[in-house]
């Protein structure tokens, strides 16, 4: 992991998320919560999951030197203890959860040096049990994490018969010629 390449992953999840919400909204209410018999259930759910873990692994990451600055803005979201905690009732108010924590994550980001990628963050897992790992790791958990969920929102999409289009991180990275 480098700055530039968590900055270009910062970007395409936010873009991801962007295209994900957009096409989510041209649900009926009721097709967002239905139960589609994914690992979270229903697409709203889905959702609501990848913005549960974001936020509980901002909350980690703050303890990192180079992540002073979040602590601010980030308090004034929810703090999920659970990966299936609930952060809204509706898609408006999950996609406004949603837009603020990739501000966040595109802030990190911007913010990280490569020094920043060998730090040992400590902290508890969700289950309570301790542990102690290098920053970079987790941040390439953090990105692959949500790229894994939106593509079972993609499937969920899909199915409910909405087309996302283009998914690729590809799609992003600048061409040389």
């Amino acid at each position: 992991m480098t700055p530039a390449l968590c900055t270009l992953m910062a970007d395409y999840n936010r873009w991801m998320n962007e295209r994900l919400y957009d096409a989510a909204a041209t649900l009926p209410e009721a097709a967002l919560f239905e139960d589609r018999g994914a690992f979270f259930g229903s697409l709203f759910a889905t959702l609501g999951h990848i913005v549960a873990a974001d936020l509980i692994w901002l909350n980690r990451f703050v303890q990192l030197p180079a992540m002073a600055g979040l602590g601010a803005p980030l308090s004034q979201l929810p703090a999920p203890t659970g990966l299936r905690d609930r952060l809204a009732d509706s898609l408006p108010m999950l996609r406004e959860r949603r837009v603020q924590t990739d501000a966040l994550i595109c802030d990190m980001a911007r913010r990280l040096a490569p020094a920043d990628f060998d730090q040992v963050l400590r902290y508890g897992n969700t289950a309570g049990a301790s542990q102690a790992k290098r920053f970079g790791p987790l941040l390439q958990h953090f990105f692959n994490h949500q790229t894994h969920h939106r593509g079972q929102a993609t499937t969920l999409l899909f199915q409910a018969g909405v087309d996302v289009g283009v998914t690729d991180l590809n799609a992003l990275i600048p061409n040389e010629v």
